[in-house]
């Protein structure tokens, strides 16, 4: 890969209740973009975001949040499943941007308690990104019965992940390059 600068490729923790395991996993995922050459990433925790909840949108846009949108060239969004859906706080986050997504890949990090690995949050948020402008990349990370995969401290206990995480990486790099290049080089008729 060459470029005149890294790819920026943050990581969105999609959850603010308390003891949220989505938490472990987040930190993993960060962990090993920060492995891949000419990458940066960030770890964006959205319980640390200063966004009402008076208003919605862009109303209640955040700079320095949306200044890491724009500059993104990629999003993992590490999200659990909360009875077949994803958390309102994190579309509330997701809204507050528009523009700052348009043509740059997404992939979703489905977490959940149960053994379907927040398949479901990753299928109701498909169309969620698509409308946002993002692009989806065909793979996904799910980490099915967390409890498991996790120890109370956040060590993985399941390395058969770090696999997982790698192919799922390798796509959104990919998609990430070329949909950079896309947004530099090809002007929109």
């Amino acid at each position: 890969m060459e470029h005149s600068r890294s790819l920026f490729i943050p990581v969105i923790l999609g959850t603010t209740r308390q003891g949220r395991m989505s938490f472990s996993a987040a930190k993993l995922v960060t962990g090993e973009i920060v492995k891949q050459p000419g990458v940066e990433t960030e770890l964006i925790d959205i319980t640390q975001l200063p966004l009402p909840t008076t208003d919605a949108g862009e109303g209640i846009k955040a700079p320095e949040f949306a200044a890491k949108m724009n500059r993104a060239d990629a999003l993992v969004i590490v999200a659990p499943e909360y009875n077949h859906g994803y958390p309102g706080l994190l579309k509330h986050v997701l809204d507050s941007c528009l523009k700052e997504y348009i043509h740059k890949a997404v992939g979703i990090v489905g977490v959940s308690a149960g053994p379907f690995g927040g398949s479901r949050v990753v299928q109701n948020l498909l169309p969620v990104m698509r409308e946002l402008g993002l692009v989806t990349i065909f793979w996904d990370v799910n980490v099915s019965n967390v409890h498991k995969v996790f120890d109370e401290q956040g060590k993985l206990l399941d390395d058969a992940f770090i696999r997982r995480i790698d192919k799922f990486l390798k796509e959104l790099i990919w998609m990430a390059t070329a949909l950079r290049y896309g947004r530099d080089n090809i002007q929109l008729a």
